[in-house]
């Protein structure tokens, strides 16, 4: 019957939403948090993991920061520092393998030296990948290290930080990187060392408390979190609601903390400009 020919229905093969999933390679795309929006990796990476809608700020990787930066310049300092577990905390070793497998780096910061538009500088790039940027003994020891070569070496230092605060595994050799890491950068200083932070996201604990603070110039990345303790433990201490946007790195430059709050994309030549400013005779001061 042509009537029955007609209004015969199509059988389609039916696709479930695992299966969507299943074919998209993965890491192929990225969703923003800010927009929700979704686009192709490389699209992002291409904009330094800047959103190209809303702008957020996606974190990004110590060698991806540092490629931008100085390229091939760069010369890695104390690559094989590692840490150990002095507390016999469970597990920990094992977790340290998992994260250098993970990330391809040994500790959760990277440090040494390199030109960035021609100047030398010394450098080092916290990773939140690994232990959350926490900061051990290792990784107060890499960044004592990179200032003190700083020093001999009389050119600057820049430090990007990305951490939750001292790694607890370690306990009281983890806090007293707090005070090891301040004291080499107290006689940087008074050497004449210019001595650039530069926040990104997140900043906090042990790290917001100590090194990260103290530079001749505090710079952030745009939504960075920025602070010590958490937003609800201050809010039951004092008893107050916080504003929306406290600890953001906009909060802190609208009350005097930051010198300035830099778009990722500016980042290298703002850095160059205050670099170029301090060329004194040759050296930096």
């Amino acid at each position: 019957m042509l009537k029955d020919i007609f209004n015969k229905k199509k059988k389609y093969a039916t696709v479930t939403k695992q299966e969507e999933r299943d074919d998209v390679p993965e890491g192929l795309m990225v969703k923003c948090p800010s927009c929700r929006e979704i686009f192709y990796r490389k699209e992002i990476e291409k904009n330094l993991m800047v959103c190209p809608k809303c702008d957020h700020h996606h974190q990004i990787t110590s060698r991806d920061r540092i490629e931008h930066l100085m390229g091939n310049t760069f010369e890695e300092w104390d690559e094989d520092m590692v840490s150990e577990n002095p507390l016999e905390f469970p597990g920990y070793l094992e977790k340290l393998d998992k994260d250098r497998e993970k990330t391809g780096i040994n500790e959760a910061v990277v440090t040494g030296k390199g030109y960035i538009n021609g100047l030398e500088t010394a450098i080092a790039v916290m990773d939140s990948r690994f232990r959350m940027g926490s900061m051990g003994s290792v990784v107060g020891e890499k960044i004592s290290q990179a200032v003190e070569r700083a020093r001999e070496e009389q050119i600057p230092f820049i430090i990007f930080t990305a951490s939750g605060g001292a790694r607890m595994q370690e306990g009281v050799l983890s806090l007293m990187q707090m005070s090891k890491t301040s004291v080499a950068l107290e006689r940087f200083a008074r050497s004449g060392g210019l001595f650039i932070s530069y926040f990104t996201n997140p900043t906090t604990g042990g790290v917001s408390a100590s090194f990260a603070s103290l530079g001749d110039y505090n710079f952030a990345e745009p939504g960075a979190l920025i602070g010590f303790a958490g937003r609800r433990i201050i809010e039951q201490t004092i008893r107050e609601k916080l504003p929306d946007d406290f600890q953001t790195a906009e909060f802190l430059f609208k009350h005097g903390q930051l010198d300035r709050v830099i778009h990722r994309q500016d980042m290298k030549q703002v850095l160059t400009d205050v670099l170029d400013l301090h060329q004194v005779g040759g050296g930096v001061r």
